[in-house]
């Protein structure tokens, strides 16, 4: 490609960049801004999501198409509530979760959604004579000035219907229902009678009409109960979640507040210590957000709070593919290339390490969205999103501004690319270390860290969050601070062992948790409860959420599940990618080692083991493993430019060579996240503080733990490689 070309292409990047974040940010005619544009989750735009399980011992197929029909069903009623972007989904296999945007009221929406008797045609001697599974359809139509609901049934519900009918027409039944006369047929659901026609003729052919004055609402709502009442299984609630738009709203306002600020930074930052190339890095980077924000629009992808989080994140990861080519093309200037040489061998060089590191991050994301529940998708799915177009910005839009600059005569100078006059690179450290002489006190630091928060939680156990033990949760505004002593006294024995923890600015919001899981007549009831110590309604409950102890142990499960096809995936892709199981063993030592020094430090310090506690350590798996990529590519490349070297010498120098770049990369990634800890709200906070964990001790490990291990594991093959060099040169001697 031509200068001139490549300079078009440059400022149509530039000029295409500043118009996509004005349209983000401001909107333009049709065209909404990003923040309008996006959908929400519940956890920012309020509703109710409930998961039920359905009661059955079928498996296999059975259960597959029993679960296909149940949904279709709820579906169906869901719908019938008029409620947008409203959804049921499958989670796992028997489970269902019901999502309804905007609802308020969590009672009347489950009671919408999860009746669980089936809808029976009932004789007036209580004789059962067909179920809802054998209705087609149910429609209204009108009737002159009244609407009429026209009802349609299978062929096996049309005999039976006809069978009724002609036994109620004809007298053969006795009345045993209240309020319910011989010659009619009473609809039921949920042991409720919804309706009960006379029956005035023997009907065949499947087709009947119920006639009796309605209105148009009241034709709607009973054919809408017709239509969706027929639940082919019992389903039981395991958990529910109720959050106010207020506190979603407010969280969405501060999280952008606070990406804004640690954007920022990492901009400030790139251009400190990169100079002219972290200009290009900012171009790049500013690119690859609005690129990330429109096509999660374009996608139609739900945005969560932990997908923000995951945004933030994968911003830190977008830097450090930037970080690993300006550090490639510094060193090749260092060794006496020209400006323009450099900038085509270090971008060479840097393309592998790049995608090996992106690509294994991406392995865990991948398992991470597979095996999670819906929130750990949604931050999953944005993860996998940030890291394609990650490597998309650095490896094409970052080599045209960089080859640009390379072929200008005013640019193409040591000092716009990271390197002093006199030949050396500008680094954060200028001091090499000997990291293998000194790998036994390393493994003997990790090891007392581990052993002592192991013993913390064998002692104490881990503080499990209620979506591990099962439990409630109920967040309300009291409009003023209340002695916690009051709220006990009010509840009584509601709530057992409730723990009481005060919220908002100025503690006028209480959460209260405890380990019973208590469904919604049973979180109603404390309400009505505040209600009439403290005034409180409906209205004021911002949160709630319950888990049944089912739910706790499918976490754990598949937490570990999780954990194990991540590393075997990764293990696969790393002894492919670098032809030795050592560099294999190596990264899944590493893993081990980062899992058991965050549950260490999450025994020793307290910290809630939730659900987003999972997501955090298996992202912290995949970026652990990106920082371990990048320097066994540094020591692969090593072992074949200095074959002379001992394998001690190559490792410590590919450690040395990296460092700069581990402690750049962990340095954005923490600054970007900082701001996100301190504004935001707890549901973010809980998704940072084990991924800030994470990222120091996924540095730590990849630098301390990894590299050292894969000397232990390699030496003995090097020394009897080394020894059978000497012999095949005495026998050439002799």
């Amino acid at each position: 490609m031509n200068q001139t070309l490549k300079r078009v292409l440059a400022i149509l990047i530039i000029l295409v960049t500043c118009f996509a974040w004005f349209v983000s940010i401001f909107g333009i005619g049709s065209f909404d801004s990003a923040k309008d544009a996006l959908k929400y989750g519940l956890d920012i735009n309020g509703g109710v999501f409930v998961v039920m399980e359905a009661d059955t011992d079928l498996e296999g197929e059975e259960l597959k198409r029993l679960m296909d029909q149940t949904r279709a069903v709820l579906d169906n009623r869901v719908n019938q509530m008029g409620v947008a972007e409203s959804s049921v989904t499958i989670e796992g296999e028997k489970r269902l979760r019901v999502e309804i945007p905007g609802a308020e009221d969590a009672q009347e929406a489950i009671e919408a959604i999860g009746r669980t008797a089936q809808l029976q045609f009932v004789l007036a001697d209580g004789t059962i004579a067909l179920d809802g599974s054998h209705v087609k359809d149910a429609q209204i139509a009108t009737d002159g000035a009244y609407y009429k609901i026209d009802l349609e049934f299978d062929s096996e519900g049309a005999a039976l219907f006809e069978d009724a009918t002609r036994k109620a027409f004809n007298g053969e039944v006795t009345s045993a229902i209240s309020g319910i006369n011989s010659n009619q047929i009473a609809i039921v659901l949920d042991n409720e009678i919804i309706v009960h026609p006379d029956v005035k003729q023997v009907i065949s052919g499947g087709k009947c009409e119920i006639s009796g004055g309605y209105s148009k609402d009241e034709a709607s709502t009973t054919a809408a109960l017709i239509r969706g009442g027929a639940l082919p299984v019992d389903l039981i609630e395991v958990q529910t979640s109720i959050q106010s738009a207020t506190i979603g709203a407010d969280a969405l306002d501060k999280s952008i507040v606070a990406g804004a600020i640690g954007i920022a930074l990492v901009f400030i930052l790139m251009i400190i210590y990169f100079g002219v190339l972290g200009i290009v890095a900012d171009v790049a980077l500013m690119l690859y957000i609005v690129l990330f924000i429109w096509s999660m629009v374009g996608m139609n992808v739900v945005l969560t709070l932990p997908g923000i989080a995951a945004l933030i994140l994968s911003v830190g990861m977008a830097v450090d593919a930037n970080v690993i080519i300006f550090a490639r093309i510094k060193e090749e200037i260092c060794v006496g290339k020209s400006i323009r040489v450099a900038v085509g061998s270090g971008f060479k060089n840097a393309l592998v390490t790049v995608l090996d590191a992106q690509i294994t991050t991406l392995i865990a994301a991948v398992v991470l969205y597979e095996v999670g529940t819906t929130s750990v998708k949604g931050f999953a799915l944005t993860l996998i999103i940030g890291i394609v177009f990650s490597i998309f910005t650095a490896v094409i839009v970052t080599q045209l501004f960089i080859s640009i600059l390379a072929d200008n005569k005013k640019f193409a100078k040591n000092k716009f690319f990271g390197v002093k006059e006199d030949g050396t690179p500008k680094q954060i450290l200028n001091k090499t270390f000997k990291f293998i002489k000194n790998r036994k006190i390393y493994y003997i630091i990790s090891s007392v860290i581990i052993i002592v928060g192991l013993l913390f939680c064998f002692i104490g156990g881990l503080n499990y969050g209620i979506d591990f033990t099962g439990g409630t949760m109920i967040q309300v505004d009291m409009h003023e601070y209340v002695d916690s002593a009051k709220i006990e006294k009010a509840i009584g024995d509601k709530m057992s062992d409730v723990s009481i923890v005060y919220a908002g600015d100025d503690n006028s919001q209480v959460v209260l948790k405890t380990t019973d899981s208590l469904d919604n007549k049973d979180r109603a009831e404390v309400i009505e409860l505040l209600n009439k110590e403290f005034g409180i309604t409906e209205e004021d409950v911002l949160a709630s959420e319950q888990f049944g102890p089912s739910v706790g142990k499918e976490l754990k499960m598949n937490a570990i599940k999780a954990v194990l096809i991540a590393s075997i995936g990764m293990l696969i892709y790393i002894v492919f990618r670098f032809k030795k199981w050592q560099f294999g063993a190596g990264t899944i030592i590493g893993v081990i080692h980062d899992v058991l020094m965050v549950i260490a430090f999450y025994g020793i310090f307290g910290f809630t083991v939730n659900n987003p506690f999972i997501a955090a350590v298996l992202t912290l798996v995949g970026y652990s493993v990106n920082d371990t990529i990048v320097i066994f590519d540094r020591i692969r490349e090593s072992k074949k430019l200095n074959r002379k070297a001992s394998l001690e010498e190559n490792i410590d120098k590919s450690i040395n060579n990296t460092l700069n770049r581990t402690i750049m990369t962990s340095l954005t990634t923490l600054v970007v996240m900082i701001p996100l800890c301190i504004i935001v709200s707890a549901t973010i906070r809980e998704f940072i503080i084990p991924l800030m964990i994470g990222v120091i001790i996924g540095c730590y490990s990849s630098i301390f733990i990894c590299s050292p291990v894969y000397y232990d594991l390699s030496k003995s093959e090097e020394e009897s490689n080394y020894y059978k060099k000497i012999k095949a040169k005495n026998k050439e001697k002799k």
